[in-house]
């Protein structure tokens, strides 16, 4: 796809899908700020393997409302604008009712919800605001099957990203006058770090079953659907959530 002078910000864009989709903006022709919270290790080295110029890592932290608005604002500088938003940065925390007390339970709720909705909703207002000023642009949310099926072992995270759908249907409402898109994406399973500590474990062979493919998502697959969401022509595709799962969960 043809991306040729857009600039894009990506949240968690060192590893795993926001990576993907950081190389796959570039490769179309997009300038890229890689935003991340701690691994400037990763943040560079994702720098390195970006195609064309200009692109730039940037360290913030989604859940502090403070460093969010410093993000865009540092963004929209170095860019020169911005075209493209997409919300990847997220959480998981496992707190299985009968297993976590009372404070642990909180913590998590608070912790997962910070991260996975309030964040996101804290940069889609930021970056809202000057795309109304530009004339318009793309917000890409990064949900997850989670969403609808639900998380026994995380409940925050299922909520947290049922609440991130809710929020973009809400805003792609809001924002079509003002020439903003806003999509979502809802992955299943992706090889990502997220993943890494069912590899090894006994869980792996049925997770890779829950696909009729056998396998878990890519995550250049989902990078796909991304920028598929981001692109010239989509705009009456607003609203959307697409599933990308393999069909290890289908919905009605």
């Amino acid at each position: 796809m043809d991306f040729t002078d857009k600039r894009v910000l990506i949240t968690g864009g060192s590893r795993g899908i926001g990576q993907a989709c950081a190389i796959a903006f570039a490769r179309g022709g997009a300038k890229v700020a890689v935003n991340y919270r701690s691994n400037a290790a990763a943040a560079e080295a994702t720098l390195g393997g970006l195609a064309g110029s200009g692109h730039v890592a940037l360290r913030a932290d989604v859940s502090d409302p403070v460093e969010v608005e410093s993000l865009v604002a540092a963004a929209v500088e170095a860019l020169g604008g911005l075209d493209i938003l997409v919300n990847n940065a997220g959480i998981w925390v496992e707190h299985k009712l009968e297993e976590v007390d009372y404070d642990g339970w909180r913590e998590a709720w608070r912790r997962v919800l910070e991260v996975n909705l309030v964040g996101p909703a804290n940069v889609c207002y930021c970056a809202a605001r000057h795309m109304i000023g530009a004339g318009g642009g793309r917000i890409v949310n990064v949900s997850s099957r989670g969403s609808f099926r639900g998380e026994p072992d995380g409940p925050a995270y299922g909520a947290s990203k049922a609440g991130l759908n809710a929020m973009s249907q809400s805003l792609a409402k809001r924002l079509a006058p003002h020439g903003i898109t806003v999509g979502v994406v809802a992955p299943g399973f992706v090889d990502t770090d997220m993943a890494a500590r069912y590899r090894e474990s006994p869980m792996w062979a049925d997770i890779m079953s829950q696909s009729p493919y056998g396998r878990v998502a890519r995550p250049e697959e989902v990078a796909a659907a991304v920028l598929f969401l981001a692109s010239d022509g989509a705009e009456f595709s607003t609203g959307t959530i697409i599933d990308v799962n393999g069909a290890s969960y289908l919905r009605t």
